[in-house]
């Protein structure tokens, strides 16, 4: 084969290659269309939070979601947090479909229907410390309240209000009397704890431990956790239903039902 032959011949060789590679090309697009298809697409959940886990010098772990205000909503769910598409921890105290805890929108309760016994609207048979964020003010506080009827806030379109027991994290004193007289169940016996606290900076912070705890040793790891900065909040229900759902972790408590929650927005 004389010379020129031969690039001729080389020549139409690498014409196809081209071809060849388009076609590659063109058969992985197809098969990630197809693969995307088969797995549905990626949600992505909220990120507008701060994660992070602390070992108490109890021995207690902590772990902790920190974000703003404005990025809470108190939803009504009847599921385990772990595997929900929401964010956030657990709300207040119920049974059974019955919310028994105050969580309040914006003067909607969580269950987005009538302000009755079991909606959200009050704090069931006693008044207990009830954490509100109080937008148009800017400004928390915890209120002792049987109903959101109580709230002092100024704009009831621009508030949230979640019930639970008073934390009192100013008052080492006196903070377990308060709680007691709230008719805190289990006080001093050892279980999973929960509480939403607030900050000098207005930032809500939202606390689960799953290690059985009484509650002066859960509120001494969330003080040590949060240091100064803390000013006040409200334990959550406890035991099997302190439960956490975020990217970072999963914690099922139980894995029981529960029929409120403190969700992220975004």
């Amino acid at each position: 084969m004389n010379l020129s032959r031969m690039i001729n011949w080389k020549y139409s060789k690498l014409r196809g290659w081209p071809f060849f590679i388009a076609l590659i090309v063109m058969l992985i697009m197809i098969w990630s269309l197809w693969n995307k298809g088969q797995q549905g697409d990626i949600k992505v959940g909220p990120t507008a939070y701060t994660y992070k886990s602390f070992t108490a010098s109890n021995g207690l772990l902590l772990h902790r979601l920190q974000t703003s205000p404005d990025n809470i909503r108190l939803s009504e769910v009847d599921a385990n947090l772990v595997g929900l598409e929401l964010y956030g921890i657990n709300g207040g105290f119920f049974y059974e479909k019955s919310l028994l805890s105050i969580a309040v929108n914006d003067d909607i309760p969580a269950t987005g229907g009538e302000k009755n016994q079991s909606s959200g609207w009050f704090n069931v048979k006693y008044p207990r410390g009830t954490l509100l964020w109080d937008k148009a003010a800017q400004r928390f506080e915890v209120q002792v309240v049987s109903s959101a009827d109580d709230l002092h806030v100024t704009d009831h379109n621009q508030y949230w209000a979640q019930g639970g027991i008073s934390m009192s994290l100013q008052n080492d004193a006196g903070w377990h009397a308060q709680a007691e007289s709230e008719h805190m169940p289990g006080i001093d016996f050892t279980h999973m704890r929960s509480a939403v606290v607030f900050d000098q900076d207005k930032q809500v912070q939202l606390y689960v431990t799953q290690n059985l705890c009484t509650a002066a040793q859960f509120r001494d790891a969330v003080k040590e956790f949060g240091g100064a900065f803390l000013v006040d909040g409200v334990f959550l229900d406890g035991d099997g239903s302190s439960q956490m759902n975020v990217a970072e972790t999963q914690l099922s408590g139980d894995n029981r039902k529960v029929r409120q929650m403190i969700n992220l927005i975004k």
